[in-house]
């Protein structure tokens, strides 16, 4: 396995004060700095709309958004920059074959091209990785 595919479910766990997960401290305490940590290009339009959105909700003061992002910067991240019709039609392909959404099938599809194991708390996501051996952090 080459490192872990993040999707953004698991990092607003960790980063969120009002959100919390085991399994989310779980994996940012197990995994290794140098494993790489591989995102699509989408995480980042996630996490910051998640971030901005819970702002907007008073969910998250000024400091904290100031921290999640510290916190972010402290993950070694590496964004897939692999786009175009080719990938396109591979999302298309995988949402309508395992019911996902286009965005989970964007984690799915990256963690199969760079054999990477899925970092994710969408049980949904989860139930597809298994069905086909990606792996998964074991409880």
């Amino acid at each position: 396995m080459s490192g872990w595919v993040l999707d953004a479910s698991m990092v607003l766990a960790w980063v969120l004060p009002d959100e919390s997960s085991e399994e989310a401290d779980r994996f940012f305490s197990l995994v290794s700095p140098e494993d790489p940590l591989w995102v699509p290009c989408l995480w980042w339009f996630e996490i910051t709309n998640a971030l901005v959105a819970a702002r907007r909700r008073d969910r998250l003061t000024e400091a904290e958004a100031v921290r999640a992002i510290h916190l972010l910067g402290e993950l070694r991240v590496e964004t897939d920059s692999v786009i175009g019709v080719d990938i396109v039609w591979r999302w298309q392909t995988i949402a309508g074959t395992y019911g996902l959404s286009v965005y989970d099938a964007a984690y799915f599809e990256l963690s199969q091209r760079k054999a990477a194991g899925l970092a994710t708390l969408d049980e949904k996501l989860k139930h597809v990785a298994q069905k086909v051996g990606v792996p998964l952090l074991q409880s």
